[in-house]
């Protein structure tokens, strides 16, 4: 088989290699640093297979240049799917088949990281002290211990962040529509939406993106939550609506933010714009204010996590070989 991967960085292509020799996997295998796109497709030309991330786009219009070129199936090197149009992809018989589950340690202790560096200044002390500046004035923080952590999604990510703010001493609270044996095992109590929002001092968000999730964090969900509460997301930009969260910013209703996720992310991840005057207005605005932390969506980005990536990639090629069983296939 010709398979391409798109958004494909060093790193991506160093670990995809390594493993496909380890495994066995002899198919021509193209690596492309494009972004797929309408205007990228084509790239695939002649190829049964295409590998895609996060911030690719397989919408209609996509799919249907990838059909018309040759391509036959859509693998997803990360979990969530919501940058391809299922339906379309079932009506042109297009199998998509992703990677369930990585890493959850990986972002689940980003998000935990976030949360004491947006808590305790750590981005802002070293910056201070690179210049011999070791004034604490504005570094105050706050013990964890004692305060509430609502966890949105207890999915393996969310349960584990949990259980992570647990042991700092915090009362986790929780909210899912389906509840997790695992995080109540961990001690984490589960509650309506808007009694996480009430009762929170922090909230890690931790839920896939739907069209019931979209905007879940809008003006009515920030008027509900605490004054001065800290809000992260290590999920999908699209769960935060970003006018109203600078709203709640600028009103301190929002205490602190840390985003490792935008909802305009497509274009700007992933990719070095130093040089560049960013056009997108909400997002330059965030980096206005000094109770907001960005990472460029590195929440997943662990060794670990890269080698699990690329081994269930490397089965999911495999089982495109003898056409199923395909066990970790995505269907409408």
């Amino acid at each position: 088989m010709k398979i391409a991967f798109f958004s494909s960085h060093a790193y991506d292509t160093e670990t995809m290699k390594a493993m496909a020799k380890q495994e066995g996997i002899e198919h021509e295998l193209h690596f492309f640093a494009h972004r797929l796109q309408y205007a990228t497709a084509p790239l695939a030309t002649g190829c049964d297979a295409i590998v895609i991330f996060v911030n690719d786009t397989a919408n209609a219009a996509v799919l249907h240049k990838l059909h018309e070129v040759g391509v036959r199936a859509v693998l997803l090197r990360c979990a969530g799917f919501d940058m391809i149009n299922l339906d379309v992809a079932a009506e042109l018989g297009i199998t998509v088949l992703r990677v369930p589950a990585y890493s959850p340690f990986a972002v689940a202790e980003h998000a935990a990281g976030l949360m004491m560096t947006l808590n305790r200044k750590y981005h802002r002390a070293y910056n201070r002290t690179r210049e011999f500046n070791f004034n604490l004035q504005g570094l105050l923080g706050f013990d964890l211990h004692g305060k509430t952590v609502g966890v949105m999604g207890t999915g393996k990510i969310g349960a584990l962040f949990g259980k992570i703010a647990a042991g700092f001493g915090c009362k986790v609270i929780a909210y899912d529509v389906y509840e997790n044996a695992e995080a109540l095992s961990y001690g984490i109590e589960y509650v309506s939406l808007d009694e996480l929002f009430a009762q929170s001092d922090i909230i890690s968000l931790h839920c896939p993106l739907f069209p019931s999730t979209h905007h879940v964090i809008n003006e009515d969900a920030i008027g509900k939550m605490k004054k001065g509460v800290m809000l992260i997301n290590t999920s999908r930009g699209g769960l935060i609506d970003t006018k109203a969260l600078i709203r709640g910013l600028k009103s301190d209703k929002i205490g602190s933010v840390a985003l490792d996720v935008f909802e305009g992310e497509n274009g700007i991840f992933y990719d070095d714009h130093s040089g560049e005057i960013m056009q997108d207005e909400n997002f330059t605005k965030l980096f206005t204010f000094h109770n907001v932390l960005v990472t460029g969506h590195q929440a997943f980005f662990t060794k670990e996590a890269l080698e699990n990536i690329a081994k269930t990639t490397m089965d999911n090629i495999r089982a495109l070989e003898t056409s199923g069983p395909y066990v970790n296939e995505v269907k409408k």
